[in-house]
């Protein structure tokens, strides 16, 4: 009878040692992991206020390939309206004006679409005006700012890519093939 207490008391002895040595490993895993938490925390805020250098390199590259690629669309866009000026029914058109002529004037230009856009590049203190020989089409400067010549002739803010839009505004549908004449005039 005594070995049988004996074996009950080791067991008893060794039940109570692994539930210290259990409550233990919960109070070490609780802290651990509480700290394991903060450090993470603090790393994501440092690393969302300051990149290091191969990220910060890695953004400023891939920054300078979208502007890069913007800028490669922008001349593939003036190379085709540099054409398209060559042509009365192709839309956009880059218009120049001439040394000695402040007056750009397209006659029997052909609209097939709604629309057709003239790119121009005036300085900066010139003023835009635009006449065409139908009352349907509505004079529109949309790009840098948006602009109606109907309420006067738009003052060149920056040297920068001036688009004006003349758009078929009628009463009744539009011609397959509307014909017109426009005259840009950039003054100083």
């Amino acid at each position: 009878m005594k070995h049988w207490q004996s074996v009950s008391m080791k067991k008893n002895r060794f039940n109570a040692s692994k539930k210290v040595f259990a409550q233990f490993n919960i109070s070490y895993m609780v802290v651990f992991g509480s700290a394991l938490f903060l450090i993470t925390a603090c790393n994501i805020d440092k690393a969302s206020e300051d990149l290091s250098p191969i990220e910060a390199q890695s953004t400023i590259t891939l920054d300078s390939n979208i502007k890069e690629a913007e800028n490669v669309k922008e001349s593939i866009k003036n190379s085709y309206a540099r054409l398209a000026s060559e042509r009365p029914d192709v839309c956009p058109k880059l218009i120049q004006k001439g040394v000695d002529s402040q007056v750009i004037k397209r006659t029997a230009e052909v609209m097939t679409s709604d629309y057709c856009d003239y790119f121009l590049y005036p300085q900066d203190g010139q003023k835009i005006s635009v006449k065409v020989n139908d009352r349907q089409i509505e004079t529109l400067l949309i790009v840098p700012i948006l602009h109606n010549f109907a309420n006067g002739d738009y003052q060149v803010e920056s040297y920068d890519k001036h688009v004006i839009r003349l758009a078929y505004d009628g009463a009744t549908y539009k011609p397959e093939n509307l014909v017109y004449d426009v005259a840009v005039t950039v003054s100083d």
